[in-house]
């Protein structure tokens, strides 16, 4: 897939093609139903197959950082899209100028001139330009205008429930990681710099600990997960913990990754841990003792739920180097 970042530089590749359009925050289950019958009916049609998303999220433009944080970084989102076969995206700067556009001006624009779309695929709740005045409605009768064909897709449901970046969100948010698995296609992820920390892991405890820098995206409820821990293509179990480490009186989040059987320096590389499941709350411990004791329960309850089946059988990378636990 190649990614653009103007209109002036995806037109000259352009005679035709087939198009979705979304923010795609989160790239769900919802999402990949828009993206693939985009890839399958630019395929029949022998045409480019494009995505056109923007950056920053239309929300932030507006409301800054008082909107949730994002389920998909920018980097993660174009991963999951090329990971679809998508010949191109087309990544638009979103501006207060865009915003206002009239959606008759965004099609003739962009949909037209600069992708000379033949089909447009939505969503079912899909909405555009200024004042969200843009819908299915009106982009078939702009198709009829320019010669393009709109398929709107039906909402995808999961447990008789549509599958939203809102409800996802709200579950990660909840840390009920295990069931947003199936409505994103995976298990959840952030990524960060192994940073030096308290050494307090290794040193005290026994556990030596990987300490996170945290960007700017989605972290679930505090608490303890088993995870997967994944390190230059490499994945391994481990156990994470995100929150306050009350024990010790800390009042700034961290995430603290013990990976577990693996003694390698990894300080300043990035590492992604993928969220399986949420084995507890924090808690305060009288003792370091009674947190060592706590500790190697949680390795022993994350080493079950990894080995399981349903954990293995969404390995985020089936076809790298994989650790699993004994």
């Amino acid at each position: 897939m190649i990614v653009y970042y103007s209109p002036e530089d995806i037109v000259k590749n352009l005679s035709g093609s087939c198009v979705t359009i979304g923010n795609f925050d989160g790239v769900h289950m919802g999402h990949q139903a828009l993206l693939r019958k985009t890839v399958s009916e630019a395929t029949k049609r022998g045409l480019p197959s494009v995505a056109v998303t923007f950056e920053p999220h239309p929300l932030r433009l507006f409301t800054g950082k008082s909107i949730p944080p994002l389920i998909t970084l920018l980097d993660q989102k174009l991963e999951i899209l090329a990971s679809l076969d998508l010949d191109f995206t087309l990544c638009l700067p979103f501006t207060r100028a865009m915003a206002a556009l009239a959606p008759e001006t965004f099609v003739a624009r962009y949909i037209v001139e600069t992708l000379k779309a033949k089909k447009l695929i939505i969503g079912y709740d899909y909405a555009f330009g200024k004042d969200r005045a843009g819908n299915y409605d009106l982009l078939s009768q702009l198709g009829q205008v320019y010669g393009f064909e709109v398929e709107q897709l039906a909402p995808v449901l999961i447990d008789d429930v549509i599958v939203s970046s809102t409800r996802i969100r709200d579950m990660i948010e909840a840390g009920d990681v295990w069931n947003a698995r199936p409505l994103l296609g995976r298990f959840y992820r952030v990524s960060g710099q192994v940073i030096h920390g308290k050494k307090r892991g290794g040193p005290m405890l026994g556990f030596p600990t990987a300490n996170m820098c945290l960007k700017d995206e989605l972290f679930p409820k505090t608490g303890v997960y088993a995870v997967w821990a994944e390190i230059d293509q490499t994945i391994m179990p481990a156990v994470a913990n995100i929150g306050f480490n009350p024990t010790f009186g800390n009042d700034i989040l961290s995430v603290e990754v013990h990976i577990m059987d693996f003694e390698k320096n990894i300080y300043d590389q990035d590492i992604l841990i993928h969220f399986v499941q949420r084995l507890r709350s924090e808690k305060k411990f009288s003792s370091l003792d009674g947190l060592k004791q706590q500790i190697g329960k949680d390795k022993d309850i994350a080493r079950q739920i990894l080995a399981t089946a349903e954990a293995q059988q969404h390995n985020p990378l089936p076809n790298s180097s994989c650790v699993l636990p004994l």
